[in-house]
């Protein structure tokens, strides 16, 4: 039977499965790493498709317009009619040159606005993207629910969109933040690495804990060898009950390793 993500009460819990939930903000959640409400994930989705397509549609708006063509071919046009009025060529000069000022305000103004809402949309979407990937990330660290909104406000003063991917920059906005190695740029899973330790109450207690040496852990002083059942390649949900039930300090020694 599928283990269910979320219980309003306790007492809904088979008992066999009660050690695998924990309680938060009211309801109990199934104890997993990586785990993100579906319905969440679904709605970050659906909004990020959404204005992708309606910035999509508003540059198709002005598609192969050259601003300068067209102020170009106004003025010829204008001419045209002028001289066809029967107007001398020095007043037609006077004319077209008070009829383009016109014009170019028109234009101006009409290209501020769609300018204005395109970089609205830009601005949204990358927040949407990067609050994405951030929280995918986080999640799989132990990131409490609640510090949503805090860790997606960090990383937008860090991470601007740059071909479409997260990129981290310092403080200015413009230079690159390297990573460990300090040759390439700094990725997601290092800056939340890095908020783990500077930012400790984002996540849960056991988040970042101790490694247990090639998926093995124990106390000081302990000579016992666990094979890790809270990593992917020997999950196994009936040793991580017994660990818990046994030696709980082990166990969140283990899945911190994991």
């Amino acid at each position: 039977m599928a283990l269910k993500y979320k219980y309003t009460g306790k007492g809904e819990i088979p008992a066999e499965h009660a050690a695998l939930y924990v309680e938060r903000e009211g309801a109990f959640y199934l104890d997993a790493e990586g785990v993100v409400d579906k319905a969440k994930a679904d709605e970050m989705r659906n909004h990020n498709i959404e204005l992708r397509k309606q910035i999509e549609d508003r540059d198709a708006r002005f598609a192969g317009v050259d601003p300068d063509e067209f102020r170009r071919l106004a003025e010829e046009k204008r001419k045209l009619e002028l001289q066809a009025q029967g107007h001398k060529p020095e007043e037609i000069d006077k004319l077209v040159t008070e009829r383009l000022k016109g014009l170019k305000a028109d234009w101006d103004k009409q290209f501020a606005v769609v300018t204005g809402e395109r970089d609205s949309l830009t601005s949204r979407l990358t927040s949407i993207q990067i609050d994405q990937g951030v929280i995918t990330v986080a999640t799989k660290r132990g990131l409490r629910p609640t510090a949503i909104p805090d860790i997606t406000a960090r990383a937008r003063t860090v991470f601007k969109l740059v071909n479409g991917a997260p990129q981290a920059f310092e403080a200015d906005g413009k230079t690159v933040r390297y990573g460990k190695d300090g040759i390439t740029p700094m990725t997601l899973e290092e800056w939340v690495d890095a908020q783990v330790a500077d930012a400790p109450h984002l996540f849960e207690s056991n988040a970042g804990g101790g490694a247990a040496s090639n998926g093995a852990g124990g106390a000081a002083g302990s000579q016992r060898s666990v094979k890790n059942p809270f990593r992917k390649e020997s999950w196994n949900l009936t040793e991580q009950m017994k660990l818990q039930k046994s030696d709980p300090g082990l166990a969140a020694r283990l899945k911190a390793a994991a």
